[in-house]
Protein backbone atom coordinates (compact mmCIF):
# COMPACT_ATOMS: atom_id res chain seq x y z
CA UNK A 1 0.00 0.00 0.00
CA UNK A 2 1.41 3.29 -0.97
CA UNK A 3 2.10 6.13 1.33
CA UNK A 4 -0.67 8.14 -0.14
CA UNK A 5 -2.84 5.60 0.09
CA UNK A 6 -2.57 4.69 3.88
CA UNK A 7 -2.66 8.59 4.69
CA UNK A 8 -5.81 8.68 2.79
CA UNK A 9 -7.48 5.43 4.03
CA UNK A 10 -6.46 6.34 8.31
CA UNK A 11 -8.05 10.02 7.24
CA UNK A 12 -11.20 8.58 5.49
CA UNK A 13 -11.48 6.79 9.18
CA UNK A 14 -10.94 9.64 10.81
CA UNK A 15 -13.55 11.60 10.06
CA UNK A 16 -16.24 8.66 9.35
CA UNK A 17 -15.17 8.38 13.13
CA UNK A 18 -15.64 11.94 14.28
CA UNK A 19 -18.86 12.15 11.89
CA UNK A 20 -20.36 8.97 13.80
CA UNK A 21 -19.48 9.84 17.54
CA UNK A 22 -20.98 13.53 16.99
CA UNK A 23 -24.72 12.43 16.32
CA UNK A 24 -24.44 9.39 18.78
CA UNK A 25 -23.02 11.37 21.05
CA UNK A 26 -26.01 14.00 21.13
CA UNK A 27 -28.71 11.41 20.55
CA UNK A 28 -31.40 12.83 21.94
CA UNK A 29 -31.14 15.32 19.73
CA UNK A 30 -30.31 13.37 16.65
CA UNK A 31 -32.65 10.07 17.33
CA UNK A 32 -34.92 10.22 19.63
CA UNK A 33 -36.73 13.45 18.13
CA UNK A 34 -37.34 11.65 14.42
CA UNK A 35 -38.16 8.29 15.82
CA UNK A 36 -40.89 10.35 18.55
CA UNK A 37 -42.28 12.42 15.03
CA UNK A 38 -42.26 9.10 12.92
CA UNK A 39 -44.00 7.66 16.17
CA UNK A 40 -47.04 10.24 15.90
CA UNK A 41 -47.04 9.92 12.02
CA UNK A 42 -47.88 6.25 13.09
CA UNK A 43 -50.58 7.44 15.71
CA UNK A 44 -52.43 10.13 13.83
CA UNK A 45 -52.19 9.41 9.88
CA UNK A 46 -51.62 5.27 10.43
CA UNK A 47 -54.62 4.73 12.86
CA UNK A 48 -56.63 7.37 13.70
CA UNK A 49 -56.86 8.96 9.73
CA UNK A 50 -55.97 5.68 8.30
CA UNK A 51 -58.91 4.19 9.96
CA UNK A 52 -61.09 6.61 8.15
CA UNK A 53 -59.76 6.55 5.03
CA UNK A 54 -59.75 2.98 4.02
CA UNK A 55 -57.08 1.13 2.29
CA UNK A 56 -55.17 1.98 -1.18
CA UNK A 57 -55.16 -0.77 -3.59
CA UNK A 58 -54.56 -4.45 -1.67
CA UNK A 59 -52.52 -2.43 1.58
CA UNK A 60 -54.25 -0.69 4.39
CA UNK A 61 -53.55 2.72 4.82
CA UNK A 62 -50.74 2.09 7.64
CA UNK A 63 -48.46 -0.49 5.38
CA UNK A 64 -49.32 2.51 2.45
CA UNK A 65 -47.55 4.98 4.21
CA UNK A 66 -45.04 2.90 6.14
CA UNK A 67 -41.80 3.11 3.39
CA UNK A 68 -43.03 6.83 2.99
CA UNK A 69 -42.29 7.15 6.73
CA UNK A 70 -39.16 5.58 6.53
CA UNK A 71 -37.93 7.17 3.47
CA UNK A 72 -38.99 10.60 5.10
CA UNK A 73 -36.57 9.68 7.98
CA UNK A 74 -33.92 8.62 5.81
CA UNK A 75 -33.81 12.24 3.63
CA UNK A 76 -34.49 14.52 6.96
CA UNK A 77 -31.80 13.13 8.82
CA UNK A 78 -28.39 12.09 5.61
CA UNK A 79 -29.72 16.34 4.64
CA UNK A 80 -29.39 17.51 8.28
CA UNK A 81 -26.32 15.79 9.34
CA UNK A 82 -24.18 16.86 6.61
CA UNK A 83 -25.78 20.24 6.41
CA UNK A 84 -24.87 20.68 10.17
CA UNK A 85 -22.14 18.87 10.33
CA UNK A 86 -20.03 20.34 7.48
CA UNK A 87 -20.83 24.02 8.21
CA UNK A 88 -19.96 24.01 11.52
CA UNK A 89 -16.40 22.73 10.46
CA UNK A 90 -16.65 25.38 7.97
CA UNK A 91 -17.30 28.20 10.77
CA UNK A 92 -15.07 26.79 13.03
CA UNK A 93 -12.62 26.68 10.46
CA UNK A 94 -11.44 23.65 10.92
CA UNK A 95 -12.05 22.99 7.14
CA UNK A 96 -9.28 25.06 6.01
CA UNK A 97 -7.35 22.68 7.27
CA UNK A 98 -8.16 19.77 5.48
CA UNK A 99 -8.01 22.04 2.49
CA UNK A 100 -4.90 22.31 2.83
CA UNK A 101 -3.92 18.67 4.08
CA UNK A 102 -2.80 16.04 1.56
CA UNK A 103 -5.89 14.31 1.96
CA UNK A 104 -7.91 13.80 -1.60
CA UNK A 105 -11.18 15.85 -2.08
CA UNK A 106 -12.41 12.76 -2.11
CA UNK A 107 -11.68 10.98 0.73
CA UNK A 108 -13.09 14.69 2.41
CA UNK A 109 -16.55 14.46 0.64
CA UNK A 110 -16.81 10.25 1.13
CA UNK A 111 -15.74 11.11 4.67
CA UNK A 112 -19.17 13.36 5.28
CA UNK A 113 -20.90 11.35 3.03
CA UNK A 114 -20.31 8.35 4.99
CA UNK A 115 -21.69 10.00 8.34
CA UNK A 116 -24.40 11.60 6.85
CA UNK A 117 -25.85 7.94 5.40
CA UNK A 118 -25.13 6.30 8.60
CA UNK A 119 -27.43 8.29 10.42
CA UNK A 120 -29.81 8.32 7.90
CA UNK A 121 -29.80 4.77 8.38
CA UNK A 122 -29.37 4.83 11.98
CA UNK A 123 -32.94 6.33 12.20
CA UNK A 124 -34.13 4.47 9.21
CA UNK A 125 -33.80 1.16 11.70
CA UNK A 126 -35.12 2.89 14.66
CA UNK A 127 -38.42 3.78 12.82
CA UNK A 128 -39.14 0.40 10.81
CA UNK A 129 -38.62 -1.10 14.26
CA UNK A 130 -41.59 1.36 15.79
CA UNK A 131 -43.63 0.66 12.35
CA UNK A 132 -43.59 -3.02 13.74
CA UNK A 133 -45.78 -2.36 16.18
CA UNK A 134 -48.07 -0.50 14.06
CA UNK A 135 -48.50 -2.79 11.13
CA UNK A 136 -46.39 -6.20 9.59
CA UNK A 137 -43.49 -5.23 7.06
CA UNK A 138 -42.50 -8.10 4.24
CA UNK A 139 -39.60 -7.28 2.11
CA UNK A 140 -40.18 -8.20 -1.58
CA UNK A 141 -37.12 -7.03 -2.91
CA UNK A 142 -34.38 -6.89 -0.41
CA UNK A 143 -32.04 -5.34 -3.33
CA UNK A 144 -34.56 -2.24 -4.64
CA UNK A 145 -34.81 -1.84 -0.82
CA UNK A 146 -31.20 -1.65 0.29
CA UNK A 147 -30.19 0.28 -2.86
CA UNK A 148 -32.81 2.55 -3.26
CA UNK A 149 -32.15 3.56 0.33
CA UNK A 150 -28.54 4.16 -0.11
CA UNK A 151 -28.85 5.91 -2.68
CA UNK A 152 -31.47 8.45 -1.36
CA UNK A 153 -29.37 9.15 1.98
CA UNK A 154 -26.38 9.64 -0.06
CA UNK A 155 -28.03 12.13 -2.51
CA UNK A 156 -29.40 14.05 0.47
CA UNK A 157 -26.40 13.84 1.97
CA UNK A 158 -24.45 15.63 -0.69
CA UNK A 159 -27.46 18.01 -1.07
CA UNK A 160 -26.80 19.12 2.30
CA UNK A 161 -23.50 19.19 1.64
CA UNK A 162 -23.80 21.59 -0.90
CA UNK A 163 -26.11 23.87 0.83
CA UNK A 164 -23.59 23.94 3.77
CA UNK A 165 -20.57 25.40 1.14
CA UNK A 166 -23.20 27.92 0.15
CA UNK A 167 -24.51 29.04 3.94
CA UNK A 168 -23.11 32.22 5.30
CA UNK A 169 -25.01 31.88 8.94
CA UNK A 170 -26.90 29.07 10.40
CA UNK A 171 -30.18 30.55 9.48
CA UNK A 172 -29.22 29.44 5.82
CA UNK A 173 -28.88 25.86 6.66
CA UNK A 174 -32.73 25.43 7.54
CA UNK A 175 -33.77 27.59 4.78
CA UNK A 176 -33.48 24.10 2.02
CA UNK A 177 -35.36 21.85 4.50
CA UNK A 178 -38.38 24.61 4.99
CA UNK A 179 -38.77 25.73 2.02
CA UNK A 180 -37.85 22.84 -0.46
CA UNK A 181 -37.29 19.37 1.20
CA UNK A 182 -40.50 19.68 3.25
CA UNK A 183 -43.08 20.77 0.50
CA UNK A 184 -41.30 18.24 -2.30
CA UNK A 185 -41.94 15.16 0.68
CA UNK A 186 -45.18 16.10 1.58
CA UNK A 187 -46.12 15.74 -2.26
CA UNK A 188 -43.78 12.98 -3.17
CA UNK A 189 -46.70 10.67 -2.46
CA UNK A 190 -45.94 9.60 1.31
CA UNK A 191 -49.17 9.58 2.08
CA UNK A 192 -51.15 9.29 -1.30
CA UNK A 193 -50.98 7.42 -4.74
CA UNK A 194 -50.98 9.96 -7.03
CA UNK A 195 -53.35 7.67 -8.68
CA UNK A 196 -55.87 10.02 -7.01
CA UNK A 197 -54.65 13.17 -8.73
CA UNK A 198 -56.15 14.66 -11.71
CA UNK A 199 -54.29 13.46 -14.82
CA UNK A 200 -52.78 16.64 -15.39
CA UNK A 201 -51.30 16.99 -11.68
CA UNK A 202 -49.70 13.04 -11.89
CA UNK A 203 -47.68 14.52 -14.69
CA UNK A 204 -46.11 17.67 -12.28
CA UNK A 205 -45.54 15.34 -10.04
CA UNK A 206 -43.28 13.65 -12.09
CA UNK A 207 -41.12 15.98 -11.46
CA UNK A 208 -40.73 15.81 -7.95
CA UNK A 209 -37.54 13.37 -7.30
CA UNK A 210 -38.68 12.60 -3.95
CA UNK A 211 -41.96 10.90 -5.28
CA UNK A 212 -39.56 8.31 -7.64
CA UNK A 213 -37.59 7.46 -4.56
CA UNK A 214 -40.90 7.11 -2.39
CA UNK A 215 -42.14 5.08 -4.96
CA UNK A 216 -38.90 3.16 -5.63
CA UNK A 217 -39.00 2.22 -1.90
CA UNK A 218 -42.73 1.12 -1.55
CA UNK A 219 -41.95 -1.23 -4.44
CA UNK A 220 -39.43 -2.65 -2.58
CA UNK A 221 -41.31 -3.36 0.40
CA UNK A 222 -45.06 -4.05 -0.76
CA UNK A 223 -44.08 -4.89 -4.14
CA UNK A 224 -46.55 -1.96 -5.48
CA UNK A 225 -45.36 1.37 -6.96
CA UNK A 226 -47.20 4.46 -9.06
CA UNK A 227 -44.35 4.60 -11.29
CA UNK A 228 -41.71 3.02 -13.40
CA UNK A 229 -39.01 1.10 -11.29
CA UNK A 230 -36.70 1.26 -14.10
CA UNK A 231 -37.00 4.68 -14.25
CA UNK A 232 -36.87 5.61 -10.88
CA UNK A 233 -33.70 3.80 -10.23
CA UNK A 234 -31.92 5.59 -13.37
CA UNK A 235 -33.09 8.85 -12.29
CA UNK A 236 -31.39 8.63 -8.79
CA UNK A 237 -28.07 6.80 -10.38
CA UNK A 238 -27.80 9.94 -12.45
CA UNK A 239 -28.60 12.28 -9.75
CA UNK A 240 -26.19 10.75 -7.39
CA UNK A 241 -23.24 10.92 -9.81
CA UNK A 242 -23.71 14.61 -10.54
CA UNK A 243 -24.32 15.96 -7.23
CA UNK A 244 -20.72 13.67 -6.18
CA UNK A 245 -19.45 15.66 -9.60
CA UNK A 246 -20.59 18.83 -8.53
CA UNK A 247 -19.67 18.72 -4.81
CA UNK A 248 -16.07 17.53 -5.86
CA UNK A 249 -15.68 20.73 -7.86
CA UNK A 250 -16.89 22.74 -5.34
CA UNK A 251 -14.34 21.44 -2.65
CA UNK A 252 -11.56 21.46 -5.50
CA UNK A 253 -11.68 25.26 -5.87
CA UNK A 254 -12.61 25.88 -2.12
CA UNK A 255 -15.68 28.09 -3.03
CA UNK A 256 -17.58 29.26 0.10
CA UNK A 257 -14.74 27.70 2.37
CA UNK A 258 -11.61 29.66 2.53
CA UNK A 259 -12.23 32.89 3.65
Amino acid sequence: MSPELRSNLIALQTIVIREVRRFTRIWPQTLLPPAITMALYFVIFGRLIGSQVGGVGQFSYMEFIVPGLIMMSVITNSYGNVVSSFYSSKFQRNIEELLVSPVSPHTILVGYLVGGVLRGLAVAFIVTLLSLFFTKLQVHHLGVTVLVMLLTATIFSMGGFINAVFARSFDDISIIPTFVLTPLTYLGGVFYSITLLPEFWQKVSMANPILHMVNAFRYGILGFSDINIGWAMASMLVAAALLYGVCINLLKSGRGMRQ
